[in-house]
């Protein structure tokens, strides 16, 4: 590729139907990758797991965290689109959101209410930074490492937000099964304001964005969740490992490729 085609191109992946089918497996792995780790396993061995601040909640996040770090310097460090490396950052996202809200809500006592106000407006403020800075939030315009960097940022709170709300209205009475068809509808919902309206693309993408993390969370909770609380009780690591093959047979098999983004198209409509 010359160096003019690689400018036309973003090193984010085109948005298609198999984008999103892709992202809403690897937001529930997230979820059940994130509670393996942070639950089944740290949470047997590291003491006061579930109310202390150091358990198995905050080592899930330091592990995480650092993996996704790694793989962020690695994805801004690239010089084209990596579906392979893309999808990793993708999931390491959404198991350290995972773990990181698990910490915010249940450890330190912010609460589903708390956390997930705080993390709306972490999810705005890297919003509105990225737009004051570079004049457009277009995931279609990724090219740049600062516009990549907000992107990471950007996803990785709205990944911990997307948990925190999940497991707030799965709290309630919907329960998992309730709350996945709620969140589930919503994203029917933008999907035909899409098809039907002029509504920016902008907004479209990053509220289903959002949404497809708690979906993602309340059907990964209603997977390994004991029966007496509503789930299925599936061993977390075996659909964890279920979920990751059925990704990793999706990148093979859906056309992946980088989103263009043409500079005489407007950033938003």
């Amino acid at each position: 590729m010359t160096d003019a085609q690689q400018d036309a191109h973003s090193k984010v992946p085109v948005v298609t139907l198999g984008f999103w089918i892709i992202k809403i497996l690897a937001t529930t792995l997230g979820e059940t990758g994130g509670d393996a780790v942070s639950m089944s396993w740290l949470g047997e061995t590291t003491p006061g797991a579930g109310s202390s601040g150091l358990n198995g909640y905050l080592v899930g996040t330091a592990i995480f965290g650092v993996l996704l770090l790694a793989l962020v310097w690695l994805q801004v460090r690239a010089r084209r689109f990596h579906p392979w490396l893309y999808w990793a950052t993708i999931i390491a996202s959404t198991t350290a959101g995972t773990t990181l809200a698990d910490f915010a809500t249940r450890s330190i006592g912010l609460g589903y209410p708390g956390g997930s106000l705080l993390l709306f407006a972490l999810v705005l403020a890297s919003l509105v930074a990225w737009y004051r800075t570079l004049g457009t939030v277009d995931v279609n315009r990724i090219a740049s490492a600062r516009a990549e960097t907000f992107y990471w940022i950007t996803i990785t709170f709205s990944q911990t937000l997307g948990t925190a709300l999940g497991d707030w209205v799965a709290d309630g009475s919907l329960g998992y099964s309730g709350a996945a068809l709620l969140f589930g509808g919503a994203l029917a919902l933008l999907a035909a304001l899409y098809f039907a309206t002029s509504i920016s693309r902008v907004l479209l993408f990053w509220a289903a964005f959002i949404l497809t993390r708690p979906l993602g969370a309340t059907v990964g909770d209603f997977l390994d969740k004991p029966v007496a609380k509503g789930g299925l009780e599936f061993s977390r690591p075996l659909a964890t490992a279920v979920l990751a093959g059925a990704i990793v047979l999706l990148i093979l098999l859906v056309p992946q490729r980088a989103g263009s983004h043409p500079e005489g198209r407007a950033t938003a409509r």
